[in-house]
């Protein structure tokens, strides 16, 4: 049994769909960072980091989304979400991930979490306001040099169309919009039909 600690609204969503793509025999626990749960003793017992998402392992914690798909791609090898004999192509899907994680990533959280990196309310609303532009910079990027299609990875669904999707979700409220990366935005429109993430959607809201 895995358990998943998640909040709403966080990259955790990647993972959750991800375990349920596979057909984990999983548990989710959601947080409230309104609560300030992810800063609670018990939650950094499980991860110091005091984020999401967190994946409780029957060998150990797992943290970080590119680690924990990688995780769940080579634990459940069957559901081909990852190409795992292909050292030069798994490299590839984890190099999608890593910017999504690295970059994409870091570019929304600047929205929001402006005092990691500064200190003057000035400094937070320069980055506040940067954030369309690069996230539309990044998306743009990823439709014209790395998106293949139909999914991610070319033919192939795999442990990237999740995470695209998770960021994707971001977009309205970083407002940038979705329909000026059209592949991108059929790419949404198709993983939001998709039963696991309709029903993970759909467990968010109870």
């Amino acid at each position: 049994m895995l358990k998943l600690y998640y909040a709403t609204g966080t990259c955790a969503l990647a993972t959750y769909i991800t375990l349920e793509e596979v057909g984990a025999d999983y548990t989710a626990e959601r947080l409230s960072f309104k609560d300030n749960q992810q800063n609670s003793p018990d939650y950094l017992a499980i991860n110091p980091k005091g984020r999401v998402p967190a994946l409780v392992t029957d060998r150990g914690i797992l943290t970080e989304t590119p680690a924990m798909l990688a995780y769940i791609a080579q634990t459940f090898p069957k559901a081909k979400l990852a190409p795992l004999d292909d050292p030069f192509d798994f490299a590839q899907v984890q190099s999608f991930n890593s910017y999504l994680c690295s970059t994409v990533h870091i570019n929304h959280a600047h929205k929001m979490r402006g005092a990691r990196w500064a200190t003057q309310e000035s400094s937070f609303a320069d980055m506040k306001a940067m954030v369309p532009k690069t996230m539309a910079a990044c998306f743009a990027l990823i439709e014209q040099k790395m998106f293949r299609g139909p999914w991610v990875m070319g033919e192939q669904f795999t442990i990237c169309d999740p995470y695209l999707y998770t960021l994707s979700t971001w977009l309205e409220g970083d407002s940038v919009d979705i329909n000026a990366t059209p592949k991108i935005a059929d790419h949404f429109k198709r993983m939001s039909d998709r039963p696991a993430v309709r029903k993970v959607m759909d467990a968010q809201k109870a």
